[in-house]
């Protein structure tokens, strides 16, 4: 009995694992401000970006100004999008990063922005997305605020 025991409880020991909890998710990832240096309008960032995870970068600017955004791969591979202030950041119940809030014309998800330049609709904090398009892709984004 004792023996069929210890064999019961080592058996349910081994299965513990299997029902612990996932781990608690990741959370979204936060943006990193686009500063440009005293007197500029513009200012260059860049980065890699591993194939399917985004990288954020925010800037603040005001209705009307012009912005104009450049992304420059070494593989042709990244790509943007650009939001409106107001929008989130958030993971999805699987932990896929979602991203709600109003894209720019020309400048959403699927339509591999490359360049973009327009006058902006409101005033308030932009985030812009980097993505690639196939692998890992290293980059660099040129920002210009008039």
């Amino acid at each position: 009995m004792r023996l069929a025991l210890s064999v019961g409880l080592a058996l349910l020991l081994s299965l513990c694992p299997a029902f612990a909890a996932d781990p608690a998710p990741q959370p979204a990832p936060k943006a990193r401000p686009i500063f440009f240096p005293k007197g500029s309008t513009g200012g260059t960032v860049g980065g890699h970006v591993l194939r399917g995870n985004r990288d954020l970068y925010s800037l603040a600017a005001a209705k009307g100004q012009l912005l104009t955004v450049t992304i420059t791969a070494p593989d042709g591979n990244a790509v943007f999008q650009i939001y409106e202030p107001g929008t989130k950041v958030q993971r999805d119940p699987d932990g896929v990063l979602e991203i709600i809030g109003k894209a720019l014309p020309a400048a959403d998800d699927g339509d591999d922005a490359t360049r973009w330049s327009g006058r902006l609709p409101r005033t308030g904090t932009y985030l812009i997305v980097i993505g690639s398009t196939r692998g890992n892709a290293r980059y660099s984004i040129d920002v210009k605020v008039e």
